[in-house]
């Protein structure tokens, strides 16, 4: 069983974030909250008239379709006529970023799949809104924009995500499922930091209420042994209350004992001090230069992110560094029998018709790990499988446990050079620290491409960013690369504005958060005057008028979106003024 009798409330406006541990049922209970399942027991309610949204893990679009034909398709139930219809597709897109509505789905990469997924429940106007891991395959500006929308939404959401800066930067209710917790689940009003202060506090208490238990059930056991007869009544209720007491520990400590993946990949002892040199490499890709004289150094101890938007050259550069492809100017010179691990972000590696046992990388019962036999089943449990999944083929599995199998499998090589092509993908938040702690420990050298803030601050030493046009540049971390961007997009608004045609050269005084919401705000008007326009024909049709608890239930939605309507109008005006 996942989890048993969960209780849980959406309120208007609030933003949960819902996190634990692979295999508590996160997604199972999303589901379930979004009515996409039905539960064992218990029941979901919601308030009459209430759309809800729901994205799935992976975004499904049939074959030969346009990103206009999915919107399109989504509201096809929708009281709308013909301009009001273009006017929704239009808007949706465009609020996705989407600028061509006639490209096809096949072509889109992950996370312009992931986009076109959000924007097919946005066009359903939802009052609640369910996204299970919504930031995987996003790039950084994805990310940052789905930050934007539902940091601003006036819709209700609940997030299943391992993103922590993305649950710190957007949610405002934090939720953690997990046997650990006595009615299965931990809430804190807050975001992710706030959580996790909470959380240290009541694993305290509950860490000293179970040893204080322990020393009573000691002491009662001490008297058990001693053979009390049970003549009396105060002798029977001693002895019954002993047993309450010996079976709410066990319950205690069944419930508290956790299982943590053991990470730990294995260096060679070799002592050069430079592993890898880039020399001046360039690489084109589609015609397209994606980088150009690069170099740089691998020594040990150097642990480089790599940073940029999708299709910037991430991945062709680790292909580089591997030896996978060649370059088309330029050198790669690697020290003599480097060894290099490679972690592939399509798990290609992996053979998912293969068994458990097979993917964990046994000969017969054993693995070889750091020249000593372990046991299939004792090193399949450190990576928490128990030994009746060993014969379970690897295709059954959950993404994050095959994650898990592929770094099982990479721990078995002994390397000076870790390759780790988004490898945080469907961790849990547990793994993620550990990951982390063993990447901090590895004394060879790494590059790491991650689209996970967090992991890339603590672990970086120092980081590159790719433009995707043939420029490459180093930074000490990933916020100063972000500011970089944010200078570089800045400029390319002015730029644009500044070769209109007729356009007097206008001296911008707004920041780069204001400008791009400044381009955003007449498709936000025009967003929520529809919304608001569909409120009131609703309060208009006979059947609402005779109902009395639906006309209360649109008046009570009429407020807040006339006060939305004014309120952006008077943002319009204030970014208007700003730069005169």
């Amino acid at each position: 069983m996942l989890f048993e009798n969960i209780s849980l409330g959406i309120a208007e406006g609030e933003r949960l974030g819902l996190i634990g541990p692979n295999g508590a049922g996160k997604s199972t209970l999303l589901k379930i909250l979004a009515g996409q399942i039905e539960p064992d027991s218990g029941a979901v309610s919601m308030r009459r008239n209430t759309r809800v949204g729901y994205v799935p893990q992976e975004a499904e679009f049939d074959a030969g379709h346009t990103a206009t034909d999915v919107i399109a398709e989504a509201i096809a139930g929708e009281h709308l006529d013909d301009m009001e219809r273009a006017a929704r597709i239009n808007q949706t897109l465009g609020r996705a970023g989407f600028t061509d509505g006639s490209v096809r789905t096949e072509s889109l990469s992950g996370g312009w799949k992931r986009r076109l997924a959000i924007a097919r429940e946005l066009a359903l106007l939802p009052d609640l809104l369910f996204l299970d891991e919504p930031t995987n395959h996003l790039d950084f500006e994805g990310i940052l924009w789905l930050e934007k929308l539902l940091a601003g939404a006036a819709f209700a959401s609940v997030v299943v995500s391992h993103d922590r800066y993305f649950l710190d930067n957007v949610v405002n209710d934090m939720a953690e499922i997990d046997r650990v917790y006595p009615e299965g689940l931990f809430r804190v009003e807050g975001g992710y930091s706030q959580f996790l202060e909470k959380k240290e506090m009541f694993l305290l208490a509950q860490s000293t209420h179970q040893e204080a238990l322990a020393n009573r059930v000691r002491r009662e056991v001490e008297w058990l042994r001693r053979g009390p007869k049970a003549r009396t009544g105060k002798s029977k209720a001693r002895i019954d209350n002993a047993g309450r007491l010996i079976r709410e520990l066990s319950d205690l400590d069944q419930r508290t004992m956790k299982g943590v993946t053991q990470i730990d990949f294995t260096a060679t002892d070799r002592q050069s001090k430079r592993l890898l040199s880039v020399e001046k490499v360039s690489k084109e890709l589609g015609g397209r230069t994606l980088f150009r004289d690069l170099s740089f150094t691998l020594a040990p101890g150097t642990r480089l992110g790599l940073l940029g938007l999708n299709g910037t050259g991430k991945t062709t550069l680790l292909r580089l560094i591997s030896g996978e492809m060649e370059a088309d100017e330029g050198r790669v010179e690697r020290a003599q029998a480097l060894r290099i691990v490679y972690f592939d972000q399509a798990r290609e590696q992996l053979d998912r018709s293969q068994t458990l046992r097979h993917g964990l990388g046994a000969r017969g019962d054993l693995v070889m790990f750091q020249d000593r036999p372990i046991h299939v089943a004792g090193w399949a449990k450190r990576f928490l499988f128990d030994a009746g999944q060993l014969d379970r083929p690897i295709a059954s599995l959950s993404g994050g446990e095959q994650a898990r199998v592929l770094i099982a499998r990479l721990m078995l090589q002994p390397a000076d050079l870790l390759l780790l092509d988004e490898p945080t993908n469907d961790l849990d938040i547990p793994t993620l620290e550990v990951l982390e702690e063993s990447l901090l420990d590895f004394p060879g050298a790494l590059v790491l491409v991650t689209h996970d803030r967090y992991l890339l601050d603590r672990v970086s030493t120092v980081v590159l960013g790719l433009d995707g046009l043939g420029g490459a540049q180093m930074f000490a971390d990933y916020r100063q690369w972000e500011q970089t961007e944010q200078v570089r997009d800045s400029q390319k608004v002015e730029k644009k504005e500044a070769s209109r045609p007729g356009a007097a050269p206008v001296k911008r005084k707004l920041s780069y958060l204001e400008t791009r919401e400044w381009e955003q705000m007449e498709a936000r008007i025009l967003e929520a005057e529809v919304a608001l326009d569909a409120i009131r024909a609703e309060m208009q049709a006979p059947e609402v008028v005779s109902d009395g608890p639906r006309l209360q239930a649109c008046y009570k939605r009429l407020q807040p979106a006339e006060a939305e309507v004014h309120a952006l109008y008077a943002r319009w005006a204030e970014l208007e003024a700003k730069q005169q």
